[in-house]
């Protein structure tokens, strides 16, 4: 198989992590095509041998930050993200499940997010997502830790409050 079909046969799964990322088809499209020019364009970067998946999620990952900070968009707590005003599909209890765990995903920090993604969603071991992220493997292992507890308490009915509320914060008296 060559390259480029290799490439090619990435493109859903890239998609996939990309709408996940960005919460929007337009961009996530968008930054797929520019992943797969600059993978096409630049393979000869691209060790034989070595996880093609996650160098191509790897590229992706690093044009989104690009596009970020020349947005100016770092925090996605914007109450006119398309995200926030999703409708479940009709008749479908799932549909609601699924909207209040989408919600509850745009509600963690980046590098969170993309962890859980990179690891729930695409299935990449904690060795792929840390070559990915270009963090250590601990670092992914803490960050997935954080977002799976961060996730159950946006998702549950008990004490952390509703979607989209922050828990109350905690005083801390230090001593003198």
């Amino acid at each position: 198989m060559s390259f480029e079909a290799e490439v090619i046969g990435w493109l859903p799964q890239l998609r996939r992590y990309a709408r996940a990322l960005t919460g929007d088809p337009a961009w996530a499209d968008d930054l797929v095509q520019d992943t797969a020019e600059r993978a096409l364009s630049r393979w000869t970067g691209f060790r034989p041998g070595s996880n093609l998946r996650a160098w191509l999620l790897t590229i992706l990952r690093h044009l989104y930050i690009d596009q970020l900070r020349v947005r100016r968009e770092i925090a996605v707590d914007d109450e006119t993200a398309p995200w926030r005003t999703l409708e479940a599909p009709r008749g479908e209890v799932d549909g609601l499940v699924l909207r209040d765990v989408q919600r509850a995903l745009y509600c963690l920090p980046v590098e969170q997010r993309e962890v859980l993604l990179l690891v729930c969603v695409e299935e990449l071991t904690y060795q792929e997502a840390s070559s990915a992220l270009g963090v250590p493997v601990g670092t992914v292992m803490s960050r997935l830790s954080r977002a799976r507890e961060h996730m159950r308490g946006l998702l549950a009915d008990g004490n952390e409050g509703p979607i989209g509320k922050s828990p109350a914060l905690k005083v801390v008296r230090t001593s003198r």
